[in-house]
């Protein structure tokens, strides 16, 4: 069945499902979710609960001339107001790897909305009436909007006298992080190119979007600590910034996760925690945050905006010969993981092609921008658009398929990528390209004949009811992208889980301990499907994850499954060995295959390879349990030359395709999604209705910053102007298409089960796809995301 379109169902043996590896096993919060008896984070009460909220900049960049907050305390209800003044210790500002963010703005504020002051009360509503009552007078300053207005002579500093670790090797203080690759000579290959093409393209800043807005719990506790109840997507992370602002040791600081209502690395740098913390330790009451809808558009980082410069060149049959690129990434205000986003986007921007000679420079800045770090794709969403789009050109030029020219360069098992590193897994390239466009095409509209109606939800502009067919014209396009998995450039990337087997109520039973983030990806589903294959046994309980266990590191980076799947596989071994070992001690004299056969746990038994059952799990372990917490760790990466750009800098790549479908009302401008196919190599589906999932998903959320998603931000204020759903779109129901997947398992070698991270690679070919398909309706260069009804009609 690999590689066929794969209509996932549970498997079954012996009349029993099977709910280990392979199986698509539902998950446990599935129904909960969907029936909304699911508890999120927002849903978390405690009594004598106060509620806080923060009172953010109304500017994007001002010195703070006074703060006022008396008539705030004044009113009835207020338990606590604190600004920069009230921190309790010297460290005042946390981040992912720099830490230039301030818990409480001190001195100036740098973008709109950033938290100024905290009040806690006993509604929600007195809190805020409360917190506009504090008198805040700025005097406003230049804004940094663009790499222009950044680097310009005598341009503000939005950090002076940064000192970091990146700092030694960028041009100017306004960029945060630089990296150039360079690799054989692109200027002497350029000769060789019979055509080349050129494009500058702009990738608009996009939302998370996710479901449930930052909220948590922070409750003091009776030695001087915290607990803290939270949706997050890293809990070590967290606590390794909080615990040092609030002045404790991490061992009083227990972090708790809650529901959590999506993430797609929103939820990866800190919002609302230390807010929390600081005022239940101040006002000595648990103290719950929600952010509204409003509040989320500022509580959390966005998707870098970009801009992109692409050259390429080709011989008359094809090769490519060359490649030059240079990416300005926008990572606002504050640096988050702006330098990893540099990373990936540099090393990652040739794409799934051989090209020996390029010349590369990615920058991130800093601007009074809304900040920038992580989303789904991190950094090579970005660059996927601009050098699809550059395929496309090139191909038109040659006058080639362009499915065939990507096929032609594309890379296998054994390329080397641009950075040096060879590729050392399997690189399906061609043959996703192969599945993509085989894979039957929807049919063609009959649009009705005049007089008659046509349904109008299958039209661009759907229940609008602005055309019946007139103007509309279909497309086709394709993409395929190329993204890393895991933490990359030397990162110490490790999970950490914890397993216990026992006996309850005569049955063995194992608890699986970790402290992953259960963001809406499935990964509880999975650990227990692992633990289920590993130890044989039926019953397997997910203990809630907290930071009482060692860190299980980020979900994300398309990671959890490899890592903390990979930590729990381990342990689980270790765990059947010392079983084995209680087994051979308390019957190995009574039967010889104990000592000689090789032994399993199957089905809740002891059995040996051939089939013999030796004994019942719950036998063995009558009276006694195995409880170990064990670490799991990948090959190690290397950070890249900060001049040359090599490097052994990711430790796997994962691949996807789409062919896209749309119909296009030229007159409108209008942009409808027939369907958005999907080819990509998963390694292997631990569990193939997850898997489908997640790239159903992944695709939806390209798809959208393809036709509607972008946040605004006023290029003369650095004001956001549409921080809500009414004015930020993000497709429906209605606006997803059909989206058939093409499910293809090659293991790579160096990973459990021989997986490949999934969740990330289809969301970079499903924009570029998009937009190939409108450029095939329209013949317009649409060099832009989103694409909206201006750009086709040129109003």
């Amino acid at each position: 069945m690999a590689g066929a379109t794969r209509t996932p169902t549970n498997l079954t043996q012996g009349g029993k499902t099977d709910a280990g590896i392979g199986a698509s096993t539902l998950r446990p919060d599935g129904t909960l979710k969907v029936t909304g008896e699911f508890a999120y984070s927002s849903d978390m009460w405690h009594e004598d609960m106060l509620w806080g909220f923060t009172l953010r900049s109304t500017v994007a960049h001002a010195e703070i001339v006074s703060i006022d907050t008396s008539e705030a305390l004044a009113q009835s209800g207020v338990y606590a107001v604190l600004t920069y003044d009230d921190l309790p210790t010297d460290v005042k500002n946390y981040g992912l790897e720099i830490q230039d963010t301030p818990v409480l703005a001190h001195g100036k504020v740098r973008h709109h909305g950033e938290p100024v002051a905290l009040v806690a009360a006993d509604h929600p509503e007195t809190a805020r009436r409360a917190a506009a009552k504090i008198k805040i007078e700025y005097k406003e300053l230049p804004v940094v909007t663009d790499e222009a207005s950044a680097i310009a002579e005598g341009a503000p500093l939005i950090h002076e006298g940064r000192d970091d670790h990146h700092s030694g090797h960028v041009p100017h203080p306004n960029i945060v992080h630089r990296q150039p690759i360079i690799r054989g000579n692109a200027d002497e290959a350029a000769k060789k190119a019979d055509v080349i093409v050129s494009g500058e393209y702009v990738f608009g800043m996009q939302d998370q979007a996710f479901l449930g807005p930052e909220s948590g719990l922070a409750v003091p506790g009776e030695d001087g600590g915290v607990d803290l109840y939270v949706a997050t997507q890293w809990l070590h992370s967290d606590l390794r910034q909080i615990a040092p602002v609030l002045g404790l040791p991490e061992e009083k600081v227990r972090m708790t996760l809650s529901g959590v209502g999506g993430a797609f690395g929103g939820r990866e740098d800190l919002s609302m925690q230390i807010h929390a913390c600081l005022l239940a330790l101040r006002t000595g009451k648990p103290v719950k945050i929600v952010y509204n809808r409003f509040e989320s558009f500022f509580g959390h980082v966005h998707r870098h905006p970009a801009k992109l410069w692409y050259e390429h060149g080709a011989t008359k049959d094809g090769k490519l010969t060359h490649m030059k690129c240079r990416i300005v990434l926008d990572g606002g205000a504050y640096a988050s993981a702006s330098p990893a986003v540099v990373g990936n986007a540099s090393s990652l921007s040739v794409g799934p092609y051989v090209v020996d000679d390029v010349e590369i420079e990615a920058i991130a800045l800093y601007s009074n921008n809304p900040p920038c770090g992580a989303m789904r794709g991190f950094g090579a969403v970005q660059a996927c658009f601009a050098y699809e789009a550059q395929m496309d050109k090139l191909a038109k030029k040659l006058g080639m398929d362009p499915v065939e020219f990507r096929q032609l360069n594309a890379m296998e098992q054994g390329t080397i990528m641009p950075t040096g590193q060879p590729v050392d897994s399997p690189a399906p390239v061609a043959e996703l390209l192969r599945r993509i466009k085989a894979m039957p095409l929807p049919p063609e509209q009959q649009w009705l004949a005049a007089g008659e109606s046509a349904d109008v939800r299958a039209l661009p502009g759907g229940l609008s009811n602005t055309t019946h067919g007139e103007g509309v014209v279909r497309g086709i396009g394709y993409a395929v992208g190329i993204k890393n998995v895991g933490f990359s450039e030397g990162f110490d990337d490790y999970s950490t889980a914890r397993v216990r087997m026992e006996v309850v109520g005569g049955e063995a039973v194992a608890t699986v301990h970790t402290a992953m983030a259960e963001v809406g990806q499935g990964g509880v589903t999975v650990h227990a499907q692992i633990a289920r294959t590993e130890l044989g046994v039926e019953q397997v309980t997910i203990h809630p994850a907290d930071t009482q266990v060692g860190s299980a590191g980020s979900t994300s980076a398309s990671r959890q499954t490899y890592m903390t799947g990979g930590a729990v596989k381990n342990t689980c071994e270790n765990v059947r060995e010392k079983v084995l070992e209680i087994g051979r001690r308390k019957f190995g004299t009574y039967h010889p295959a104990w000592a000689t056969a090789e032994l399993l746990l199957e089905g809740g038994k002891v059995v040996t390879d051939g089939g013999e059952v030796l004994a019942d799990i719950a036998e063995v372990l009558e009276g006694e349990a195995v409880d170990l917490e064990l670490e799991f760790r990948h090959r190690p990466t290397e950070p890249f030359d900060l001049k040359t750009g090599q490097g052994f800098g990711h430790v796997q790549y994962s691949f996807a395709a789409h062919r896209a479908v749309v119909e296009v009302d030229t007159e409108l401008g209008l942009v409808k999604v027939i369907e958005l196919a999907v080819a990509q190599d998963v390694g292997k589906a631990l569990n193939p209705l997850s898997v489908v999932g997640q790239i159903q998903g992944g695709t939806t959320q390209g798809l959208g910053v393809a036709v509607m998603e972008e946040i605004i931000v006023d290029p003369k204020t650095a004001k956001v102007r549409n921080p809500s759903f009414t004015d930020y779109l993000i497709p429906t129901i209605l606006d997803t298409p059909t989206i058939p997947v093409d499910v293809l398992e090659l293991a790579d070698e160096h990973a459990p089960y021989g997986l490949r991270g999934i969740g990330e690679a289809p969301t970079l070919s499903s924009t570029p796809a998009v937009l190939a398909a409108i450029r095939n309706a329209t013949g317009l260069e649409l060099n832009k995301t989103p694409v909206r009804p201006e750009h086709l009609t040129g109003t």
